[in-house]
């Protein structure tokens, strides 16, 4: 063995390598030597070497942005040389007729400018009175050349409402939240008509409208149509209380730009050495009447302008004198809401020194205070008043003045709050298919009984006079397609059937039936006069109308190109989709999502302006709402009345 040992050569000879590579074995302890540190130098040549990078790189980029900027703002400077535009005689000089015999915008003065524009006055004439959310869904969804558009507005311009409280304390500019109408209406090549519409004649298809001279004098016209859609929204609600003309509402931009000039005026006058300690605490005394998101909102924003930029620059003594109150006919403010975001709400304001005076009616307003009652233990009505010289009215909707003279024409017309449509948006009583209402001009019938005997009929297979469980199933999915809100109401088929099937012979008399479709018609809840509706609306009728004239060759072969059964050809019924509602407490924000909800301080209200952010109008309006919050961020809100 050991004879054997010697003979074997050494490893290094087997492998045929020199004895200097034993040092870089792995299993060296030279291996595990860390290397030697880098000179302090190096690290800071490296530092410089990349900072200097990064600051090259920021200064080009910088500079081939602002290049960019100037070149596109120097090819904006260009003069376009417009000669011999066309223009129809029936523009210039408009045919008189209709029943008060006045002028007939037949064509309008942009007709005959250019060819898509005269390809489009052979196209049916769509004429949408109103600027809102409802009539810019409908705008942002037709197709450019299906139809010859006019839009009759009495302002030129729509405006992002929910964010009208901000406006109102100068947290966001007014103009950030209008786009004009006229840039929306260029897509379809359509035309404004920059006037009030106050009149209807259906059978002649003839809306008239009211416009204004530059002398001030005032003259009344007709636009024909084929087809109108009525989205003049609403008016707030007087509930008879006397002296409303003392209060402020927070409808359109001129009520933001008065609240904010009341506001501002008020603290300046509160500033003066020789205001007296009651004038002073009037004049800072804010009263907000209704308890919703819009008098909610109100009254957080007026208390942020109070808390970050009052306090500033104003005597502190202003700030010590300020009184916020809310005044609510209910047990709760946001009562629309779930119960756990009225009660975080309602614990925010007290925290924040808000006065909640729920359960109250106003009485009166007048110049210098406001009065309301409250049940005392006897039941009997407290009279109470608050000295102030700011009131916000925010309590409820009612009819626009025209809403109400359709709504009077039409005498199935029996709803007190705005005009009746049926599941297709289309007006009731109205010709068919030819006069649509949508946003809060409008409310969806819930009366199921006022189909009865249609439903009968369709349902009732051996016209026996009575209903059996299986022709009541059918006729549940019928009622499920006129009135979709009712399907909550029609989740149990088999207990509703059985409830009302009092003799228990499996059958429902016509009596009984009556009953039972009553019943569920009381249960159904007419959908909210909010943003969210009117712009689904809006979006289901754009789609709705691009459909008709996409198939209007079919449709007219099949006879169903005007009068009823178009709709139904081309659509299926409007179905609401609540995607939740929002509202700003005062730098937290509350979301109620229907089964869920979500609450909270900064983390909330920064979601909460994500949201309103994304649903701006254009990017114009998104980049100057951007500049708004970052500015106020900064240097505070603007204190200057204007």
């Amino acid at each position: 063995m050991l004879l054997r040992a010697a003979a074997r050569p050494p490893p290094i000879a087997r492998l045929g390598r020199p004895p200097s590579l034993l040092r870089t074995r792995p299993f060296s302890s030279s291996a595990l030597t860390p290397p030697p540190p880098r000179p302090r130098f190096v690290r800071v040549r490296t530092f410089v070497r990349w900072s200097g990078y990064l600051a090259g790189s920021t200064v080009v980029g910088v500079a081939i942005l602002t290049s960019a900027i100037f070149l596109h703002d120097a090819f904006t400077y260009n003069t376009q040389h417009i000669d011999g535009v066309p223009v129809s005689p029936l523009a210039l000089h408009p045919e008189r007729g209709g029943p008060k015999n006045l002028p007939v915008l037949r064509r309008l003065l942009s007709d005959y400018q250019d060819e898509e524009n005269e390809g489009l006055v052979d196209k049916p004439h769509l004429v949408i009175v109103g600027g809102g959310w409802g009539a810019v869904a409908i705008l942002n969804t037709l197709r450019p050349s299906d139809y010859h558009v006019t839009l009759v507005s009495p302002d030129t311009y729509t405006t992002f409402t929910p964010l009208l409280p901000s406006a109102a304390v100068g947290t966001v500019q007014v103009r950030s939240l209008v786009e004009p109408l006229r840039k929306l209406l260029a897509r379809l090549r359509g035309h404004l008509l920059n006037a009030s519409a106050v009149d209807l004649v259906m059978s002649e298809r003839l809306l008239e409208v009211e416009t204004v001279r530059s002398d001030g004098t005032k003259e009344r016209i007709y636009v024909p149509y084929d087809k109108l859609v009525i989205a003049v929204g609403s008016t707030s609600s007087t509930h008879g209380v006397p002296g409303l003309e003392h209060c402020f509402q927070l409808k359109t931009v001129r009520d933001a730009r008065k609240i904010r000039q009341r506001i501002l005026d008020n603290f300046e006058a509160a500033s003066l050495p020789t205001t007296t300690p009651e004038e002073r605490r009037r004049l800072l005394s804010f009263v907000v009447c209704g308890g919703g998101p819009t008098g909610v909102e109100a009254a957080a924003e007026i208390y942020d302008l109070c808390q970050e930029d009052i306090i500033n620059y104003y005597p502190k003594l202003c700030r010590e004198e300020v009184s916020i109150h809310v005044i609510q006919s209910r047990e709760h403010i946001l009562n629309t809401y779930s119960e756990a975001i009225s009660r975080y709400a309602e614990n925010k304001f007290l925290h924040d020194d808000i006065g909640l005076i729920t359960s109250a009616r106003v009485a009166a307003v007048h110049a210098d205070h406001v009065e309301y009652t409250t049940r005392g233990p006897d039941g009997q009505a407290v009279r109470h008043e608050i000295p102030t010289n700011f009131v916000l009215w925010s309590t409820g909707i009612a009819m626009n003045p025209f809403t109400e003279r359709v709504s009077n024409l039409l005498p199935n017309q029996v709803h007190k709050k705005a005009i009746e449509v049926d599941a297709h948006l289309r007006v009731k009583g109205a010709p068919v298919g030819e006069v649509y209402a949508i946003g809060d001009a409008s409310t969806i019938e819930t009366s199921v009984v006022s189909y009865l005997l249609e439903l009968v009929d369709e349902a009732d297979k051996n016209k026996d006079g009575k209903i059996d469980y299986d022709e009541w199933r059918v006729m549940v999915n019928r009622i499920k397609a006129r009135i979709p809100m009712a399907e909550s109401q029609l989740q149990k088929v088999r207990e509703l059937f059985d409830l009302y099937d009092e003799d228990s012979d499996n059958t429902i008399t016509l009596n009984e039936l009556a009953v039972l479709l009553q019943e569920i018609g009381n249960k159904i809840t007419a959908l909210p006069a909010t943003a969210q509706v009117a712009s689904q609306q809006g979006k289901y009728l754009g789609r709705k109308l691009t459909k008709l004239a996409k198939q209007r060759d079919v449709l007219i072969q099949n006879g169903l190109a005007f009068g009823p059964g178009a709709d139904e050809a081309v659509s299926g019924a409007f179905k609401y989709l609540h995607l939740g509602s929002l509202a700003y407490i005062g730098n937290a924000a509350v979301f109620d999502l229907g089964k869920t909800s979500f609450m909270g301080g900064l983390a909330a209200m920064y979601a909460w302006r994500s949201v309103y952010w994304s649903e701006q109008v254009s990017s114009r309006t998104r980049a100057l709402l951007m500049i708004d919050w970052i500015v106020r961020g900064v240097w505070g809100r603007d204190l200057s009345r204007l």
